[in-house]
C-alpha cells in the first residue's frame, strides 16, 4: 500500500521489472493496488490475458494468490513475503534479520549516545524480524546500547504515512537516540527526514536510500527484490522456471548493507571490518542471527 514510487520495498520490485524489460525488450504489464478487494480481481485479469509469469508483491496478496493460482493452474506466479504451496507458484521469502544485524552492528558503532532507534511499519511478525535483528546486532557491537522501537500502525495505512514516520523518529531522537533506522516503505521517508534535519543519521530500507539525504543517512539494509523479480521473469521467459520456497539471505546475497559515495564518509574502517566479519560469520554458519518468525520471540530485547 505504500505506492509503487515508495523509494523502497515496492520500488525495487518496479526497478526489477524495468532491468528485465531494458535486458530483454519484453514488456511488462504492472498495477497499482489501491485496496484490499482489486488484489484478486488484478490477478485474475492478468491471468485471463495470458500474462506469465504474474508476481505479487508483499504477504497480503498471499489469499488472493492461491486463490487465483487455483484457478489457473499453467499460469505461473510467484509472491515475495509470504509462502502459497501450490505446484505453480514461486515463493521468495528473505533474510531480513540478517542484513538488519549488520546495520544494527554499524548503528551501535556509530551512535555517539549509545542510544538507537527502529521505527517499523505495519505491526506484523515480518517487520518485528527486522526489528529483532537490528536489536541483536547492535548489542553484539555494544552490549549497553539502548534500542527505542515504535511501530506506525496496524493497518496497509502504516507503509505510507511519511508524517507519522517523522513524528515517531523525532520522539526517539527527543529521547536521546542518534540513529534510527526503518522498515516501514514510504513511511520511512519521513523517518530519513526527521534525521536530516536534526542532525542525526538515519538507516534506510529495501533500496539504497542513501541518495535521499546524503551525509545522513548511515547506510541502507538492501533487501534484494528487484533481483528477485527480475530472476522470476527471467526463469520464466529461458525456461528455467521452477515453484516452491526461495529463502535469500546474505549468502545468496539477497539481503546486504549499502556503500556508496553518499555515505562512506561515515563508515570508519573498524565499522566496515566489523559489519564484513559478522557478514562471513552469518554465512559460514559461526553466528546465527534469530529468526522472529520461528516464534515470534526477540531474544536479545
Amino acid at each position: 500500500m505504500g505506492g509503487k514510487f515508495d523509494k523502497s520495498f515496492n520500488e525495487a520490485a518496479y526497478n526489477g521489472a524495468e532491468a528485465f524489460k531494458k535486458a530483454t525488450g519484453v514488456e511488462y504489464r504492472d498495477f497499482e493496488v489501491q485496496n484490499d478487494a482489486q488484489r484478486e480481481q488484478a490477478l485474475r485479469n492478468f491471468a485471463r490475458r495470458g500474462l506469465s509469469p504474474i508476481v505479487a508483491i508483499g504477504f497480503s496478496q498471499a489469499a488472493a494468490v492461491e486463490e487465483v493460482a487455483k484457478e489457473f493452474p499453467d499460469t505461473k506466479f510467484a509472491i515475495v513475503d509470504m509462502v502459497v504451496d501450490l505446484p505453480n507458484v514461486r515463493s521468495i521469502l528473505f533474510q531480513e534479520q540478517e542484513g538488519s544485524y549488520l546495520v544494527g552492528m554499524l548503528a551501535a558503532m556509530a551512535s555517539k549516545t549509545g542510544k538507537i532507534g527502529f521505527v517499523g511499519g505495519m505491526d506484523i511478525p515480518l517487520i518485528r524480524k527486522f526489528a529483532c535483528g537490528y536489536v541483536e546486532g547492535a548489542k553484539a557491537a555494544n552490549p549497553n546500547v539502548e534500542v527505542f522501537q515504535n511501530m506506525t500502525g496496524t493497518t496497509g495505512a502504516a507503509w505510507n504515512d511519511p508524517a507519522k514516520g517523522g513524528e515517531l523518529a523525532k520522539s526517539q531522537f527527543d529521547r536521546g537516540a542518534d540513529v534510527v533506522y526503518h522498515a516501514a516503505g514510504g513511511t520511512g521517508i519521513g523517518v530519513l527526514q526527521a534525521a536530516a534535519e536534526a542532525g542525526k543519521l538515519g538507516i534506510g530500507v529495501d533500496s539504497n536510500q542513501n541518495y535521499l539525504h546524503p551525509g545522513h543517512v548511515l547506510t541502507s539494509m538492501l533487501k534484494r527484490v528487484d533481483t528477485a523479480v527480475e530472476k522470476a521473469f527471467t526463469d520464466a521467459k529461458d525456461g528455467k522456471w521452477t515453484g516452491g520456497v526461495y529463502v535469500l539471505g546474505l549468502k545468496e546475497d539477497g539481503v546486504g548493507w549499502s556503500l556508496d559515495e553518499y555515505n562512506k564518509a561515515l563508515i570508519t574502517p573498524e565499522m566496515q571490518a566489523a559489519a564484513d566479519k559478522a557478514k562471513a560469520g552469518i554465512v559460514d554458519g559461526s553466528i546465527t542471527v534469530h529468526d522472529y518468525m520461528s516464534d515470534n520471540a526477540c531474544p536479545a530485547g
